[in-house]
């Protein structure tokens, strides 16, 4: 009997032979456990991973997923060709490949000799094989004849009537593989469109990795002349602010120097003046002193008020630079960073204690006494912002408690301001992010997703997007970490809400 071909699907593309615990990519080729895995080792130090057959590249290590199918695939081949191999038992001086083998007489038949068999006795035949014991059970040494549907297990008579798997659910074997056989091949078929699925995901995966790449490429750039600008910027701050230290300091020096010219010239003019009267001094002549001029009795000119250096204007002209370079720079971000919000007190609970500034909502254990409104909450201690956004792209920060618990996050101003409807987060109305007993989680509609920020989560960011439907939370710090982001189609103006509770309390930072 002729040797069957091998197909090529089932040789291992780096060591060109059988595949031996076949294992897949995520891109869809095989490889040898073994070789796969050899080949990942060399290109671990140089850190890019990819595919030895597409070249495809993976951000890190590709996981291997054993492939069963593939694998069962080579083992019936190597069956088959093992099965091609063994001879008749009875055809001694003319060996003819054996067709069936059986098992009760542990022997192998050619078509001639298996049809003598058949007539005589009724066991069971399989296909040819040299191992008669791989086909019996290994407890009870009988042909293997049945099949346990509820222990998926090859079972002989004796298992079957006595052994474990009495009273199980039972098949002929030939007729359990018929029916694996007929969900092996609807598995075949499905493969394909399968494949193609995978490989249309991977299409829109590897252009979305390629438009991150560029996306990263581009803001870097962006970054890098932000910087530079800066750079440039800060030069000319610096430039400008010595030379107003300089200017300073020649207007205080011009100063000091004509007082000292100013009283040089009073010190010889008194030099002079000391000549004069030690002459008079001198004279026997009482006429001739007494009818000088000199009376002797002029009061010394007391100098100006010293100048000195003034530090309050170094100060304001460093101030001044960098409040000028400040604005060119956030100019430059074109960042919607809102530092006018404030909390609309009419809408507070009576045990949320609102700042002078209206900047900060605290818990309190003593109702603050409000008039009943229909704006005000009182279900739950929450407040929320005066002004609306309806459209636009908004950012503001919040610092928050370690303490108690509080929400932060944005609502409709239709949503309800008593029953359980009226909780941030917990309808169709509002969003928000969450901390309670330190467990953290963003929450819509009732719907909770845990997040894990940064240790020492005090500060935050809240970025909106009105046309976008985006809503996205960062905890602020170093590095800067995103939280979490809604998606939504916002139908009303959206108004930052907080709710504070055991204590905890919510400020609007500036």
């Amino acid at each position: 009997m002729a040797s069957s071909p091998v197909d090529a699907h089932m040789i291992c593309p780096i060591c060109k032979s059988l595949f031996v615990k076949p294992v897949s990519l995520t891109c869809g080729h095989n490889f040898c456990q073994d070789c796969i895995v050899a080949v990942l080792d060399t290109q671990q130090n140089p850190g890019v991973y990819s595919c030895p057959n597409c070249k495809l590249e993976f951000l890190e290590r590709p996981l291997l997923q054993d492939n069963e199918t593939l694998s069962d695939e080579v083992k019936h081949f190597i069956s088959l060709q093992e099965a091609a191999k063994v001879l008749c038992t009875y055809c001694v001086d003319s060996p003819e490949a054996a067709v069936k083998t059986c098992l009760q007489c542990e022997t192998s038949m050619c078509v001639k000799h298996l049809t003598a068999h058949d007539k005589a006795v009724a066991h069971v035949l399989v296909e040819p094989t040299s191992s008669v014991n791989d086909k019996k059970c290994s407890i009870h040494e009988k042909p293997l004849e049945y099949y346990c549907c509820e222990d998926a297990d090859c079972l002989c008579s004796f298992c079957c009537l006595f052994g474990m798997h009495k009273g199980h659910q039972v098949e002929l074997l030939q007729e359990a593989s018929e029916k694996k056989k007929e969900k092996l091949r609807q598995l075949l078929e499905d493969l394909p469109s399968q494949r193609g699925m995978i490989e249309e995901r991977i299409f829109i995966l590897q252009d979305q990795k390629r438009r991150v790449e560029r996306k990263a490429e581009d803001e870097k750039e962006r970054v890098t002349d932000f910087y530079e600008n800066c750079r440039r910027q800060l030069e000319v701050q610096e430039k400008r602010s010595l030379n107003e230290i300089s200017r300073h300091k020649e207007q205080i020096s011009w100063s000091l120097s004509n007082q000292i010219d100013q009283l040089e010239t009073q010190k010889d003019e008194m030099s002079g003046k000391a000549a004069h009267i030690e002459k008079l001094c001198n004279m026997t002549n009482p006429i001739n002193v007494l009818q000088d001029p000199e009376s002797g009795d002029e009061d010394v000119e007391e100098p100006s008020t010293l100048s000195d250096w003034d530090d309050v204007l170094t100060s304001l002209v460093l101030h001044e630079s960098i409040n000028d370079l400040m604005t060119n720079m956030i100019s430059r971000t074109s960042f919607p960073i809102r530092e006018d919000l404030l909390l609309h007190e009419n809408s507070a609970h009576t045990l949320v204690a609102i700042s002078c500034c209206l900047k900060k909502a605290s818990w309190s254990g003593i109702r603050e006494n409000r008039p009943e409104i229909p704006e005000r909450f009182t279900e739950y201690t929450q407040v929320m912002s005066t002004e609306g956004f309806s459209h636009g792209r908004h950012y503001w920060e919040v610092e928050v408690d370690n303490y108690g618990g509080w929400k932060v996050g944005i609502s409709y101003p239709s949503i309800e301001r008593s029953g359980d409807q009226s909780s941030l987060g917990d309808n169709k109305k509002s969003w928000c992010f969450r901390m309670c007993d330190l467990q953290y989680s963003a929450v819509h509609d009732s719907q909770e997703q845990e997040i894990q920020p940064q240790p020492n989560f005090r500060k935050m960011g809240i970025f909106l997007d009105y046309e976008a439907g985006r809503l996205s939370f960062y905890q602020l710090g170093d590095p800067i970490i995103h939280l979490h982001t809604f998606t939504a189609t916002f139908t009303e103006p959206l108004h930052a809400a907080f709710y504070v509770d055991n204590g905890a309390w919510v400020k609007i930072r500036q």
